[in-house]
């Protein structure tokens, strides 16, 4: 397995989803929202976005993402009037990052718990509910950095990443979007999952913030796969025409203060044999 590059030009790439046979990911530093088709050409969506991070769709198919330092979610309503669709700072204790909204337009939204930028000491963070109606109540408490996330067994269960904690844990979600039966789903110690993507037989492809690879775990902490990347990676996601295209988002520096600027960052795509599960999410 080889990577290809697909584009270049970005400052810090993250919050990947494949939607509507393109690849969407927000550029942090470059303020933008883009997808790339599969001709490799980079079209920005939306722009003058804040700090974008996670993006996530509502069932009739309006953009959810998050910004990161005024600690919301906005919506991309019809027409492209961007407006807030939950404001999260009562819940989040630092930059808000990743999202996954569930068939039903719950959102599920981490945050750093601390000033990682500002070099403040670690705490734990509390995962945010966001619902449709964008109230916003506290999903789980004590979570180290949680990150990428997933929906899986058709939205019974919540996988949460923590960067911090090298660890995915795992949630059955209630009728009303509520969490119970907290446990660990797979171990990944001396890694920092971030990113991540679900396949058709249940394994996690997660970017390691920390080991500038590509990896995949399946329940139970069994490391099935690592794919060396070169460079940074924070973010990687299945899709492609048939579901076997990985993307992987790559840079050299992770801080505001090395990575601004620098269009420094990459997009590469390698080829899997098991698909992304179309029914789970993201």
């Amino acid at each position: 397995m080889s990577w290809e590059l697909v584009l270049d030009g970005i400052d810090f790439g993250e919050g990947p989803r494949w939607h509507d046979n393109r690849f969407w990911f927000s550029d942090f530093f470059q303020h933008s929202i883009s997808s790339v088709g599969a001709d490799g050409i980079r079209n920005v969506e939306h722009a003058d976005v804040g700090r974008p991070s996670g993006l996530g769709w509502l069932p009739d198919g309006r953009l959810l993402f998050v910004e990161m330092i005024s600690r919301r979610v906005m919506r991309v309503d019809a027409g492209g009037a961007i407006v807030e669709h939950a404001d999260i700072s009562g819940v989040a204790t630092g930059h808000c990052n990743d999202i996954v909204v569930d068939a039903t337009g719950n959102a599920y939204v981490g945050n750093f718990g601390f000033d990682m930028e500002g070099g403040d000491e670690f705490a734990t963070a509390s995962l945010a509910l966001v619902r449709p109606d964008g109230s916003v109540e506290v999903a789980a408490t004590d979570l180290m950095f949680p990150n990428g996330s997933v929906i899986i067994d058709d939205g019974a269960t919540l996988i949460v990443g923590e960067s911090f904690g090298g660890k995915y844990l795992a949630f059955d979600i209630a009728a009303d979007a509520t969490l119970s039966n907290r446990r660990t789903w797979a171990e990944v110690d001396g890694m920092a999952p971030d990113g991540c993507s679900v396949d058709a037989e249940g394994g996690i492809w997660f970017s390691d913030a920390l080991g500038k690879q590509v990896v995949r775990v399946i329940e139970g902490g069994e490391v099935t796969h690592q794919l060396p990347t070169g460079d940074n990676t924070f973010a990687c996601m299945l899709g492609g025409e048939d579901g076997t295209t990985l993307f992987a988002l790559t840079c050299e520096d992770s801080h505001p203060s090395k990575a601004a600027g620098t269009g420094t960052g990459k997009l590469w795509t390698t080829t899997v044999d098991v698909p992304r599960n179309a029914t789970d999410l993201p």
